[in-house]
């Protein structure tokens, strides 16, 4: 765009910024006891892990093993858990990179946990500078 003689330069913000995708649920119970669906549902995972990889979005992300406590409150009460019900329970996490939260949810629409009615929560990081 000219002004005045003086070229002015618009760009626009295309930093990527990192979310957090949440998995709960997502788990058949069947595939414990089958190791052949167990290994073809875990290879989903990885394509799936891969494809994002590929893009150079992907940073990092885990299981979760069921084990745990919960730490709350003023008083620091410790009690064992989590205990919410199967569809709630937190299994992993991913760390990515998109352009936009909107991104974020495409990416997201390919987790493999959709096939046994599992969720991912999309979150961005914030960014804190102290």
């Amino acid at each position: 765009m000219r002004d005045m003689g003086h070229v002015t330069t618009i760009t626009k913000n295309t930093a990527m910024k990192e979310y957090l995708f949440i998995f709960r649920g997502g788990d058949d119970p069947g595939m414990r006891e089958s190791p052949a669906m167990m290994q073809a549902h875990l290879m989903k995972w990885k394509h799936w892990i891969d494809a994002i990889a590929a893009e150079g979005k992907y940073i990092t992300g885990q299981p979760l093993t069921t084990a745990g406590k919960v730490v709350y409150g003023k008083k620091i009460k410790i009690t064992d858990g989590p205990y919410a019900e199967g569809k709630e329970m937190i299994g992993g996490y991913f760390l990515i990179k998109a352009g936009s939260l909107d991104e974020a949810v495409e990416m997201s629409k390919g987790c493999p946990g959709f096939e046994y009615d599992g969720s991912v929560e999309v979150r961005e990081i914030m960014q804190v500078t102290l």
